[in-house]
């Protein structure tokens, strides 16, 4: 590719999405050039309907546009193309997508559901197959409506819905490959719906559309409050749906939801996503969702209702199958039970295969992250069952997959058959496409980095979860905004975290105070110091990494509120009142960081992120300056001693005053590399000191600390869980220790994000890519690469909002050779580490900026960069 290219076009940050009802949707792309120097100093958009011109803009350097045209048609399709014009003014390159609207207000359909004054005559299941919990589920619903059609139509789209889970189908074969749809929401302010091309699905003839409708977050179990353990939103699920049917001669029909369907319970006798699910094959209903199939015993839907204000478009990637397990290894119990070994700690279900089995056998699958004595651990699943059941048909072959639940776990315990099975584990993820990658000379490091991702993709299921194991997996929003920037590093995530943050918005309350989870379920109170302020920093956040301005235009009064509100309730500036349940720097370990120290430490950073975000956004923000340094003066006349020794003395306490400019730079600096010395360079931070380690060691001229941590394997530290088999992140630093075993069972999550917020650090630290102060989106690119600790050579890759970016170095007989590729149009900066400040020449496209002891600052044009330079030892061997 040599000359100028737009790719990656999206629309709402989505390639090609369906059902779109926001009525001004932004069109973005990336660029791409083989030529040295290129980048965008024009473009022309145009958008498209059944070939017709809608609208048309044209511009310089921008790479994202909202649509500013005529009002967009509901359940229409827009094509729309971008095409380009080089730095020397040239037609360069063109790219073409679409999108297409949905429903925009116009839903026909009621809600239906299981009419139980007229339920058929249902065998639950036996009385020793149920617990406590699973006593109170009831049998999934089977929905099925008949219907026949003259001719095939020449477009079909469905839009469907549900207070629960809905997989649906036409004509026996499934609409989609998402899962778990609708996915959670506050389903009290909206419900998602989705949008499917079922053109294909239909025919001349007999049709039948038919949907399976599980409790899923609507009435099964959601979170750990025993008070509230179930049917938080509603008593039973509820299904709506709308086929939309156009015909060659411009006729249109709609087959909705009502109270003609017919519903019957079936072989699902309960699905939970805590509990799990229990299938009987023996009363497998046959071609139920296909013509042909005799429901005449099957009582209609009850008709629930036609509201449907709060469905809105799924704005963000459905949840799917994105790989496949097979089983490492199988082995035999002293009990008798089957134990498959997946080899990784997932998140998903289980594709068992069994052959031979009579019918009745009942197969029971149990899971579990880790072992304990010969058998599964368990007891940190707490109330969480993750138990499913299968009662075999006697097929000569059964293949048995789970549809509305999801477990965390590496280990399976299948018992109730001897014969031949095979164990496949299905992970599950909200699609969010991959986008980054880092490698490096460290194997160590470079399983670190697999456990972090494997760590996003198990806890990135519909909303950024804390864990996926135990009976809580809710949205915390302290984990969201640690770990957000790492995130976004392996993955595109803009849409996931746009499409969550309505649920923040819903769940503040009348004082301004964020919830500590979203949605908001047990946890009723205002947000604690750190939790809610992620309010706050993640749509920041996103306008920094995506340039989403739109997001931090709609969050802005709710941001200012939170710090309204605390400033409200704590005239002295120092954040004591209202804090929440103040969880303070969670699983810290060896430190005890004042818990006022680190809520004041926040509420500054709040106000300048308010102040930014103003400033930003054209909005006056003179007040929200003065009041984040009034609080900064604050802290650091309650707890800045003559020293500079910060109240509690502990690495969070000088993190969080170094990162959030609280007091003096070189003091704090100073006393935290003292810690780290009290410590044998080891690390004492929990949820929301830890992802700051790294990187502000690093800029305050200690990378090498920076590395010693990375390095250090003995507890606690990053490594200590990898090198005792870890393979995704764990919530405590000490999980599982050889000297004490397990930690308590109350709380002991083997795949836990927050911890692994180091990411951030190896893509923006290690390989050194970054952004200036003040750009957003990356179009002030800046790789500032730091060789160091037992590496030899370090390798990223990202795809930014502008383009693909590349870092890479390595380390050879003394020379250090730094590859860069700069997308077309960014403006980029390259330190380059050197122990010759002469060593790197100008050239057409190189400009050096500043040569000073141990770097040479240059400007890059785009294109790809090679600097090979002596290379400069910087490493200390104490702090």
């Amino acid at each position: 590719m040599h000359s100028l290219s737009p790719y990656g076009l999206t629309c709402e940050f989505l390639e090609s999405p369906r059902g779109v009802d926001e009525p001004a949707p932004r069109l973005a792309w990336k660029l791409r050039s083989g030529t040295m120097g290129d980048r965008q100093t024009g473009y022309r958009l145009t958008v498209r309907a059944a070939g017709e011109h809608v609208w048309e803009a044209s511009g310089d350097g921008g790479q994202q546009v909202a649509y500013e045209g005529p009002p967009l048609e509901p359940s229409t399709r827009y094509d729309w193309t971008v095409e380009v014009r080089d730095a020397w003014g040239a037609v360069a390159g063109r790219a073409a997508s679409w999108f297409e609207t949905g429903l925009m207000d116009g839903w026909e359909a009621a809600w239906i559901a299981r009419d139980d004054g007229s339920l058929p005559v249902f065998e639950p299941p036996r009385d020793d197959d149920l617990t406590l919990n699973t006593r109170k589920l009831s049998a999934c619903s089977h929905l099925r409506k008949s219907f026949d059609l003259d001719e095939a139509p020449v477009r079909a789209r469905l839009h469907a819905s549900a207070r629960g889970l809905h997989r649906f189908s036409l004509n026996g074969a499934r609409v989609s490959d998402g899962e778990l749809e609708p996915g959670w929401t506050d389903y009290r302010h909206r419900i998602r719906y989705q949008t499917y091309d079922v053109t294909a699905h239909l025919s001349q003839g007999p049709n039948v559309l038919a949907a399976l409708l599980a409790d899923g977050w609507w009435s099964g179990f959601v979170g750990f409050d025993p008070r509230k353990a179930g049917k938080l939103y509603g008593d039973a699920p509820q299904l709506i749906a709308q086929l939309v049917m156009e015909f060659a001669d411009g006729a249109r029909r709609v087959i909705a939801t009502d109270g003609t369907w017919r519903e019957s319970p079936g072989p699902l006798r309960y699905a939970d996503l805590l509990m799990g699910e229990y299938f009987d094959a023996t009363k497998r209903l046959d071609g139920w969702d296909e013509p042909g199939f005799d429901d005449i015993g099957w009582p209609n839907a009850l008709a629930t209702g036609t509201g449907t204000g709060a469905l809105v478009w799924s704005a963000s990637a459905p949840v799917r199958v994105v790989a496949d397990l097979p089983a490492q290894d199988t082995w035999r119990t002293a009990g008798g039970a089957t134990i498959a070994d997946l080899g990784q700690n997932m998140v998903g279900r289980v594709r068992l295969t069994v052959r031979g089995a009579e019918r009745g056998c009942r197969i029971r699958l149990r899971h579990a992250e880790m072992l304990e004595d010969g058998g599964l651990h368990l007891a940190n699943l707490r109330r969480a069952e993750a138990t499913d059941v299968y009662i075999c048909a006697g097929d000569p072959v059964e293949v048995y997959e789970p549809a509305f639940t999801v477990h965390g776990f590496r280990y399976v315990e299948i018992t109730g058959y001897d014969g031949p099975i095979e164990v496949t584990g299905r992970v599950l993820q909200s699609d969010t496409p991959w986008t980054g990658e880092f490698s490096c000379s460290d194997p160590l490091v470079n399983r670190l980095h697999e456990n972090i991702r494997w760590g996003q993709r198990g806890n990135f299921v519909a909303v950024p979860t804390d864990c996926p194991q135990r009976d809580e997996r809710l949205g915390w929003l302290a984990d969201a905004q640690v770990f957000l920037p790492t995130a976004a590093r392996g993955a595109d995530v803009a849409a996931f975290f746009a499409d969550w943050m309505p649920d923040v918005l819903t769940g503040q309350d009348a004082q301004g105070g964020f919830p500590d989870v979203a949605p908001k379920v047990c946890l009723t109170r205002e947000g604690a110091p750190g939790w809610g302020d992620a309010g706050v920093i993640v749509p920041w956040t996103l306008h920094r990494l995506y340039g989403d301005r739109r997001l931090l235009q709609r969050c802005l009064p709710a941001m200012a509120a939170w710090v309204d509100g605390i400033e409200r309730h704590n005239p002295d500036l120092i954040w004591r009142t209202r804090t929440g349940r103040n969880y303070g720097d969670w699983l810290q370990v060896g430190a005890d960081t004042p818990r006022e120290v680190l809520a004041t430490a926040y509420f500054a950073q709040s106000a300048t992120l308010v102040a930014e975000a103003c400033r930003v956004l054209g909005e006056p923000h003179e007040r929200y300056e003065k009041l984040a340094a009034a609080i900064r003066q604050a802290f650091d006349d309650a707890f800045v001693d003559a020293e500079g020794r910060i109240r509690g003395d502990t690495q969070t306490c000088y993190l969080l005053a170094l990162e959030f400019g609280l007091t003096d730079p070189e003091r704090a600096a100073a006393h935290l590399v003292r810690d780290l010395a009290a410590h044998n360079g080891h690390l004492t931070t929990g949820f929301l000191g830890v992802a700051l380690l790294c990187p502000v060691l690093t800029r305050v001229g200690r990378a090498d600390l920076a590395y010693r941590l990375l390095h250090q394997e003995t507890f606690p530290s990053w490594l200590f869980s990898v090198k005792h088999g870890a393979t995704t992140i764990w919530e405590r630093w000490d999980g599982w220790t050889p000297e004490h075993g397990f930690q308590s069972a109350a709380m002991n999550s083997f795949n836990h994000y927050s911890l692994g917020a180091v990411g951030d650090w190896l893509y923006g630290g290690v390989a050194g890519i970054g952004q200036a102060a003040g750009s957003s989106g990356y179009a002030g690119l800046v790789v500032s690469p730091h060789p160091g600790g037992k590496l030899t050579w370090a390798r990223a890759v990202q795809e930014t909002a502008r383009g693909r970016v590349e870092s890479a170095w390595s380390l050879t007989g003394g020379v250090l050779t730094l590859e860069v590729l700069v997308p077309p149009g960014a403006a980029a900066t390259v330190h380059v580490p050197t122990r010759d400040r002469g060593a790197i020449e100008p050239s057409a496209h190189v400009t050096v900026l500043e040569r000073r002891d141990g770097v040479v600052v240059c400007s890059v044009a785009s294109g790809r960069h090679r600097f090979t330079t002596p290379w400069l030892t910087h490493e200390r061997t104490t702090p």
